[in-house]
């Protein structure tokens, strides 16, 4: 059975690359996508995703906010939310945390590591982007010598 993900992000071209990211697995499958974090919270109560894509900063309701709000619903305890951003600032991880995040990963990681960060939040791990960073930035340096 496939992992059923949404996706919230208020730039179209960032869902559509995630999208094509996710509909490369054969066990992902996107359910849904918002452009905010009104329709992220509407989106997931009425499509239960198995993960959610949530961008940290969206107009209007942020993301964040959204994770509060999906949290505190309840009725989609399953959907674990996976926090996406450009900016680096602890402030973010922290609230988003708080928030009931299961995540916290930056936009710049590589296709591969996504979906293992996917893969990790369906099953019920937590994922931060320092540890990604690391694997990331371990698996280049492991693939560069291994190529010498």
């Amino acid at each position: 059975m496939a992992i059923r993900i949404a996706i919230a992000d208020d730039q179209e071209l960032v869902r559509a690359g995630l999208r094509m990211i996710i509909e490369g697995e054969s066990d992902l499958e996107v359910v849904a996508e918002a452009a905010n974090g009104e329709e992220a919270v509407a989106m997931t109560l009425h499509s239960h995703p198995d993960v959610l894509l949530m961008d940290v900063q969206m107009p209007g309701l942020d993301g964040i906010r959204a994770t509060q709000r999906i949290v505190a619903a309840g009725a989609t305890s399953a959907t674990r939310v996976l926090m996406l951003t450009t900016f680096d600032l602890d402030e973010y991880v922290y609230e988003a945390m708080r928030a009931g995040a299961s995540g916290f990963l930056l936009k710049d990681l590589p296709g591969e590591d996504l979906v293992i960060a996917i893969w990790q939040a369906a099953r019920g791990s937590d994922v931060l982007a320092w540890v990604w960073t690391l694997f990331s930035r371990l698996r280049q340096a492991l693939s560069f010598s291994i190529a010498l």
